[in-house]
């Protein structure tokens, strides 16, 4: 058995460590902490649950049945059963949000995952479009618009998340750029119009 050449070994650890679940809870705890206090840490945790941990469990159960190969969802033709799934999720932490008054940023930043996962699951169809790039672009993208430009400074952790995708041939250079770009401006121009 071969040792894996150090560059695997770094971009598996940011494929894992960044993926997309991870970057969620970072978005969402940041922007419900900072712009809302406790109260909007509380509605964090709430739209969580439906955005974070509901699809992670679901994943999970698809590992176990063995209809699922990994937590990142590898297959393509997999994702189009997984996508719609989390869609649900999404749209049920957005209903619940709208209806009970959650803050707005926060419930603007649900329907802005929702309205990536629209384009991402077209696309889907017929190519494997990197979720990676995609989150992490989109999340990069929300907290510039909600908390200010300073935080377009973490976009080259998109294009290291990006790179870990390559090496680790989970996607092609395109794959990545088109996610990045994808939900950067479907997640940026969602947020910035619901709130």
């Amino acid at each position: 058995m071969t040792e894996p050449l150090p560059s695997t070994t770094r971009a598996r650890q940011i494929t894992d460590g960044l993926e997309p679940k991870n970057v969620i809870i970072c978005l969402v705890l940041l922007l419900g902490g900072l712009r809302y206090g406790w109260s909007g840490l509380g509605w964090a945790v709430f739209a969580l649950l439906f955005t974070a941990v509901v699809p992670t469990l679901f994943i999970k159960r698809g590992i176990r049945r063995g209809t699922l190969e990994d937590r990142h969802v590898g297959h393509r033709q997999r994702r189009l059963t997984v996508i719609p799934f989390v869609m649900g999720s999404v749209a049920t932490a957005f209903a619940v949000m709208l209806g009970l008054d959650a803050p707005t940023d926060l419930t603007a930043i649900v329907l802005a995952m929702f309205a990536s996962l629209v384009p991402i699951l077209a696309i889907t169809v017929w190519w494997k479009v990197s979720l990676h790039t995609a989150v992490s672009s989109g999340a990069v993208v929300c907290l510039a618009i909600a908390l200010g430009p300073w935080w377009l400074l973490l976009y080259p952790l998109v294009v290291l998340i990006g790179w870990s995708r390559v090496v680790l041939r989970d996607h092609t250079t395109a794959q990545t750029i088109v996610g990045a770009a994808v939900g950067g401006l479907t997640a940026g121009l969602t947020f910035w119009a619901a709130r």
